[in-house]
């Protein structure tokens, strides 16, 4: 018992070292933003916690949500059709539409006007190479660099998380199925990452395997429908109703001899996971203290 004990302790300090470390990585995030928040959903359904979830990151009923619908692909969007009343349904007081395809356009004061006082952005679903046509690296670009900055939260669904990512998955202009295409570039406000989604609702869960045995130095996060991942820095927690799949061909969670067996692995709603030492966990219920994921071997 004495024996035991003491592993307990040795375990509980080694955890809290840990968990003080993670804390320290978000001043200084390597992945994440530095400030702020990031919500990538899946597509499909919105679950009520995803909602809530960014809703509160944008300020709650205070929150001034600008909404970018430019990869649906219409020929234009009104307040009527670029998802605009969901939130307002859900009580934020101040929407804005903000939407083009000229990218000189959105190269403009003008038209950034919108974001210099946003507290959130959300980018709807369609096809995620549109968004970095119009606002790849121009000053759209910064101003919602900027908004994460101030300490905003930036979420989409869909295309809308794809974006998130510095590696542009299925960014081909012709068709959605082409992992690696013509658009390889994303906003970047998650390094070294390449983010997918639909994931088992559209059976894309070996997908992603192209791009990281292509470039095993990136991270791959494939999410499911009506599911989400929250980033803070270089952590985030899974939320909704379904599954992520990790992707990394590099990492530690997998042991080298099974990785060929074991190319990916699911994290479910309250996994956490570290992205600069590529590892799940989850939190203690009572103190918020980092806990070892136990995963089934069967």
């Amino acid at each position: 018992m004495r024996h035991c004990h003491r592993w307990c302790l040795f375990l509980a300090s080694c955890l809290l070292m840990w968990g003080a470390e993670s804390r320290s990585r978000l001043d200084a995030a390597e992945i994440g933003p530095t400030q702020g928040a990031l919500v990538a959903v899946g597509g499909g359904g919105l679950d009520e916690s995803i909602l809530q979830k960014f809703l509160e990151l944008a300020g709650g009923d205070e929150a001034e949500i600008v909404v970018i619908p430019t990869a649906g692909g219409a020929a234009d969007y009104t307040e009527a059709t670029g998802g605009t009343r969901m939130w307002r349904e859900l009580g934020a007081k101040k929407v804005t539409l903000l939407h083009t395809y000229d990218r000189d356009e959105a190269d403009t004061e003008e038209f950034v006007k919108p974001l210099t006082t946003a507290t959130a952005v959300w980018f709807g679903g369609g096809r995620q190479w549109r968004l970095a046509d119009s606002y790849l690296e121009n000053r759209t670009h910064e101003a919602l660099r900027d908004v994460l900055k101030r300490g905003g939260v930036i979420g989409g669904s869909s295309a809308g998380a794809t974006i998130q990512g510095s590696y542009l998955a299925r960014g081909d202009s012709q068709t959605n199925t082409i992992m690696m295409g013509d658009h390889e570039v994303g906003l970047g406000f998650l390094k070294n990452v390449a983010i997918d989604q639909h994931l088992l609702r559209r059976n894309r869960q070996f997908d992603m395997l192209e791009i990281t045995h292509a470039r095993p130095e990136l991270l791959g996060i494939g999410i499911d429908e009506n599911t989400a991942i929250v980033v803070k820095g270089d952590q985030f927690e899974v939320i909704g109703a379904g599954y992520v799949a990790i992707y990394d061909p590099e990492g530690r969670a997998i042991p080298e001899d099974e990785r060929k067996r074991k190319p990916f692995y699911f994290l479910s709603p309250g996994d956490h996971f570290d992205l600069v030492e590529r590892l799940p966990f989850r939190l203690a219920p009572a103190n918020d203290k980092p806990a070892l994921t136990q995963r089934n071997e069967d």
